[in-house]
């Protein structure tokens, strides 16, 4: 018995050269030849929809020969997701809640099966199969996969609570149509003729030849990027730094932001929400992050809330799946030459979903362990919230004047 990836192979290599009446033609007599059980088979072996073999079954029966034209230019219908354009984004929604695995991956996979995903989107108002929830699903970069081991170190109590509260606080930010960022540093890059994993396409036999051993060249450094994504217009800003990775580079990259994108998008915001791990530059601890991010308040004249995610859950901040895997997969295979070169790769990631990014080179020298005094920290106007004041607070500007 021929095996399903035999017709999937033989398919792959003559259907694009058929027209849409000879593909169903075609794959219906195979059908016909296999028998009974072959249809599911062969629509999932060569992309056909299963009416559409049975009606390629049906013509072949009727014997009756083509007349005219396949179909008029431009005829036939349109995607579902061309004609509702909303849908894809609600699905996106459906699924973001209960997202599993490494974001950090080209692969994310949802427990909910597409059954249940397409009757909840007939809640919402749009008719549409199972079959078609699933190649959704692999348009937005879903997959069924097996379990595999993520967790980052033990697990808070409260974790699951975290994670509700700052879903709820984003959503009250983003109904008023103020800014939400996310905002991590991504994994420092060296600079230089290194490898860079992954795969490029280039002409055959002209591999790109990189060092063997990665030892970092002083007079150059790494590149540290910085990202700040945009939740409620999915676009990413990226500041490129060649020093430290400190709470002074991490709101200094918020203020470029805000400066070049942000004040542009948002005129007549009056707060600020940042979504931050717990951890590093931006970490709930560090006492120079909130007073760093005092000075921005009090520049921009913002109220400025943030929302750490709990310990050991970085990578489920959204600017880890929504810009660096992005980046990560632009630049793949390509040796990062110079700070330039790194700058110029993240500023051409694009998604098909939209997402634009923004990117700068950023040489300030930034000090290292700068230590705050407790009179300089009690200046920092925050007020902790209810729910978790070490995790959820907001920094409130000393001045009025904008």
């Amino acid at each position: 018995m021929v095996a399903e990836k035999d017709f999937t192979k033989k398919y792959s290599a003559i259907l694009p050269f058929l027209d849409e009446r000879q593909r169903r033609l075609l794959v219906a007599s195979d059908a016909v030849l296999l028998g009974k059980g072959s249809i599911s088979r062969l629509s999932k072996a060569s992309g056909l929809s299963r009416p559409t073999i049975y009606k390629g079954i049906v013509e072949l029966q009727s014997q009756r020969k083509p007349e005219g034209r396949i179909r008029d230019i431009g005829g036939g219908r349109k995607r579902l997701v061309e004609r509702e354009p909303s849908m894809l984004k609600e699905l996106e929604t459906l699924v973001d809640v209960v997202t599993r695995g490494d974001p950090m991956s080209p692969l994310r996979w949802t427990c909910k099966s597409t059954r249940r995903l397409a009757e909840e989107l007939g809640v919402a108002g749009y008719r549409v199969s199972h079959t078609v929830v699933a190649e959704l699903l692999a348009e937005l970069g879903y997959s069924l996969q097996a379990n595999v081991k993520t967790l980052e170190g033990s697990e808070h109590p409260d974790r699951d609570e975290q994670f509700r509260y700052i879903s709820k606080v984003v959503s009250s930010y983003l109904k008023r149509g103020l800014p939400v960022i996310s905002v991590d540093t991504k994994k420092k890059e060296l600079i230089g003729s290194y490898k860079n994993g992954g795969k490029t396409w280039r002409p055959k036999g002209s591999a790109e030849r990189v060092k063997v051993h990665d030892f970092i060249d002083p007079k150059v450094g790494k590149a540290i990027p910085y990202g700040v994504y945009d939740i409620g217009k999915d676009q990413g800003w990226v500041n490129v730094g060649c020093d430290a990775d400190t709470a002074s580079f991490a709101v200094e990259s918020v203020r470029g932001w805000w400066r070049s994108v942000g004040r542009r998008l948002y005129p007549s915001a009056s707060a600020i929400l940042i979504t931050a791990d717990s951890g590093g530059s931006n970490g709930y601890r560090t006492r120079l992050w909130k007073v760093e991010l005092q000075a921005l308040a009090d520049e921009i004249g913002k109220e400025i809330t943030v929302c750490h995610f709990p310990p050991g859950t970085s990578k489920w901040n959204k600017v880890e799946h929504r810009l660096f895997s992005h980046i990560s997969m632009n630049w793949r295979g390509k040796p990062l030459t110079s700070h330039e070169v790194v700058v110029s790769l993240i500023g051409a990631t694009t998604t098909r979903s939209g997402l634009r990014v923004r990117a700068r080179l950023d040489q300030k020298q930034y000090p290292r362990e700068v230590k705050v005094s407790d009179e300089e920290y009690s200046r920092v106007r925050m007020t902790p919230h209810k729910f978790h004041g070490e995790w959820n607070y907001t920094i409130k500007k000393t001045r009025n004047d904008a």
